[in-house]
């Protein structure tokens, strides 16, 4: 699903109604896979770094016939958590972060960012909403205007940190579907995933390779420490141009330095 008709449009460059719109098809495409399927699976790899072969910026929607291995997981754990504590186990997270801010990178009204304690990618985040909701087509309207805020300022942020179009890979998951569309979800909580490669510039990426493969991933930043890192928040000081009544003519994008603007 290509996000937008200009082929050098990535969605921190597009505005926050087309944004919005992307968010909108996901949403009934979750629906309409979701009355058959039980699962699906919503994906961005951006950037030849993550295997992506189409510079078109666009994500993909997966619909399989079975809970893949990270959904049955997810489900089990979230599930036990539920009946031990009585609360969801992303929303108590996202509650306990909220506090402490120690991990934390971006929110607003409705939405928050934190590099998860667990992260093991220098710029890994989950974003998480702050009620509890099961699936991303159940989102209300405002809600869906403030995912697209926030999307487009975590994204903007980590355009900047190397001043690259920052690649990931990044994706949706919500309670299963399909004929488990009727069953208690009360223990899922809607999330989105993001894995970045880069750590320490735009030319240098973390591999999982030796000891990683083969006993237990290294962090080469502890999440506190990456959170705390230039997430500057810098309006682009180019976007691509938007002729009136015309095609699209190309264009370059560019960081602002200096006083960086917030847009909530």
């Amino acid at each position: 699903m290509c996000f937008h008709p200009w082929s050098d449009l990535t969605l921190p460059l597009m505005s926050l109604a087309e944004i919005r719109a992307v968010i909108d098809k996901w949403a009934e495409l979750a629906v309409e896979l979701g009355s058959s399927y039980p699962w699906v699976q919503i994906f961005e790899n951006k950037g030849a770094m993550m295997g992506c072969s189409n510079p078109h910026p666009h994500c993909q929607v997966w619909a399989s016939n079975f809970l893949p291995n990270e959904a049955q997981l997810e489900d089990r754990t979230q599930r036990q958590h539920l009946q031990e504590r009585g609360v969801p186990l992303l929303l108590e997270y996202a509650q306990l972060e909220a506090q402490r801010k120690e991990r934390l990178v971006v929110e607003n009204a409705d939405w928050l960012v934190v590099v998860p304690y667990w992260a093991v990618w220098p710029f890994q985040t989950l974003l998480l909403p702050r009620r509890q909701v099961c699936r991303l087509q159940e989102l209300s309207d405002s809600e869906r205007d403030s995912l697209a805020s926030i999307m487009k300022r975590l994204l903007t942020k980590y355009d900047n940190l190397f001043e690259v179009s920052f690649p990931y890979s990044m994706g949706w998951h919500g309670a299963p579907t399909g004929p488990r569309l009727g069953a208690d979800c009360g223990h899922w909580q809607l999330h989105a995933h993001y894995y970045p490669p880069l750590l320490r510039s735009a030319a240098v990426r973390k591999f999982m390779v030796g000891y990683e493969m083969l006993a237990q991933a290294q962090r080469d930043l502890t999440p506190e420490q990456s959170s705390k890192s230039n997430w500057t928040y810098y309006r682009y000081l180019h976007s691509p141009r938007r002729p009136k009544g015309g095609a699209h003519r190309g264009g370059s994008w560019s960081f602002l330095k200096g006083q960086a603007e917030i847009l909530e």
